[in-house]
């Protein structure tokens, strides 16, 4: 499995800084304790210790090339969830852009070891929680752009769903294929009594071998898809074909890879 992006690592960069700063803006002018749609029990301020923690997290396992067991994972004395956020984004940022993209580095995927694998997995880590506090605090929803979105989806599929699911030893309760189509791709996503894993295809179309296999297929816009995936969406924001059991198979488990 090839785990590399699908978007140039420069925009995956930029979408990091570019999306904390809107996080972080909604994150101050929103009340802490408005819940996420979607998300039940989680809220605006929740939400925002969450990124900030992870944004430390990560710095320390680019720097020290293991999972870091300590970190700061609250605001400081005085310091507000903002600069919590922003504080920790700029100092990850600043880290990323020291290296090339290429460039070997620790992470929790051998299909992508590379400093490129931290700037693709906190570009979608931001751009998720920051729809979800613009969301709670009823501000309008700042559009995900296509490419970004159909990463996106490339990435909650092989990474969340195939690989850490695999790593888990998480299996189906039974053998299904769905096909998900969106932004002029298509992956297909296996579930059995066995095992799972998904792969991207070449194009968009599925061939007749695998058409064979395949029991349903989700499609629609990417950053619906996208949300979809995330479970920050309804199945009614997506269209869904063949085996509705089998669809939901696969909703269930990318719940399980992603909490």
């Amino acid at each position: 499995m090839n785990g590399r992006a699908l978007v140039d690592q420069a925009k995956l960069l930029d979408t990091v800084e570019i999306e904390a700063t809107l996080l972080a803006e909604t994150v101050d002018e929103a009340r802490e304790e408005l819940r996420i749609p979607n998300c039940p029990g989680l809220t605006v301020g929740e939400t925002a210790r969450h990124v900030g923690s992870v944004y430390r997290m990560a710095l320390e396992w680019i720097r020290t090339g293991d999972s870091p067991e300590t970190w700061q994972r609250q605001p400081g004395p005085f310091q507000s969830l903002r600069d919590y956020v922003i504080s920790g984004v700029r100092a990850l940022v600043d880290e990323l852009a020291a290296h090339d993209p290429e460039q070997p580095c620790s992470t929790w995927w051998a299909a992508d070891s590379t400093y490129g694998f931290w700037r693709r997995r906190m570009a979608h880590e931001t751009v998720i929680h920051r729809v979800d506090v613009q969301a709670a605090a009823e501000h309008p929803i700042v559009e995900i752009e296509e490419d970004i979105a159909v990463d996106g989806v490339d990435e909650v599929l092989t990474l969340w769903f195939g690989h850490r699911l695999t790593v888990q030893g998480v299996v189906g309760s039974r053998d299904a294929t769905v096909a998900v189509r969106t932004g002029g791709k298509a992956w297909l996503a296996r579930v059995t009594t066995g095992g799972l894993g998904a792969w991207r295809l070449a194009g968009s179309d599925i061939d007749r071998v695998d058409a064979g296999r395949v029991n349903a297929v989700i499609s629609g816009q990417a950053s619906t898809v996208y949300r979809y995936l995330w479970g920050r969406l309804s199945e009614r924001a997506v269209h869904r074909e063949g085996d509705i059991d089998a669809v939901n198979q696969l909703w269930a488990l990318i719940r399980v890879a992603t909490r």
